[in-house]
């Protein structure tokens, strides 16, 4: 059965890199392409990840690093457009798996849910709206925009989704690795510059 799991999550990682699927398509994809029964157990996030971080290592270590770079800097511009509203960066850009083909999911934390879409509209930025699931389970907005990345040579997808001020304490909570599963604009510069070190 375990084995099940790493082989599924090796086939997700290579969906994830290099297709850009999400974990949960990539998981579901990945089951259904080595034959594994409907019911068998998926990879959680962090088997995918450390999956995602092998296929990474062995197959884009020489573009990886430049494509995150890039992709964290149109990051941190967005936040600081966005700072109002306490943008905190997740996913691929946060914990340094992105590459060219990922997103870039901030969440912002408002005090009142509309006026981040009233930001977007007097900056004359277009946008789609669509319902997902947040970090706590609860349905929640997310603004989808398009933003040009000249370092990338394309447009990258920039989703923003949409919680209430109070949900900010919570959204610190570590998880239960004792990694901090996102980050504002000076907790991302951090990162960066310790990852540059290293």
């Amino acid at each position: 059965m375990e084995t099940l799991v790493h082989e599924i999550a090796a086939v997700a990682a290579r969906m994830v890199v290099d297709d850009g699927l999400d974990y949960g398509a990539a998981k579901r994809r990945a089951a259904k392409q080595v034959g594994a029964p409907p019911r068998a157990a998926l990879p959680g996030n962090d088997v995918l990840e450390t999956a995602v971080r092998e296929y990474i290592a062995l197959f884009h270590a020489d573009t990886q690093p430049g494509e995150l770079a890039a992709l964290r800097q149109l990051a941190l511009t967005w936040m600081e457009r966005l700072a109002e509203f306490r943008p905190h960066v997740a996913g691929a850009v946060w914990n340094g798996t992105a590459t060219r083909l990922s997103d870039i999911y901030l969440q912002l934390f408002c005090d009142d849910p509309k006026s981040a879409e009233i930001a977007l509209i007097d900056r004359q930025v277009a946008y789609n709206v669509q319902t997902v699931t947040g970090f706590n389970g609860a349905s929640v907005d997310a603004l989808t925009l398009s933003s040009g990345c000249p370092e990338l040579g394309e447009q990258v997808g920039v989703h923003l989704l949409i919680h209430d001020y109070d949900e900010l304490r919570g959204a610190l909570k570590p998880s239960g690795d004792g990694a901090a599963p996102r980050g504002d604009r000076p907790a991302l510069l951090r990162r960066m510059a310790e990852e540059a070190v290293a």
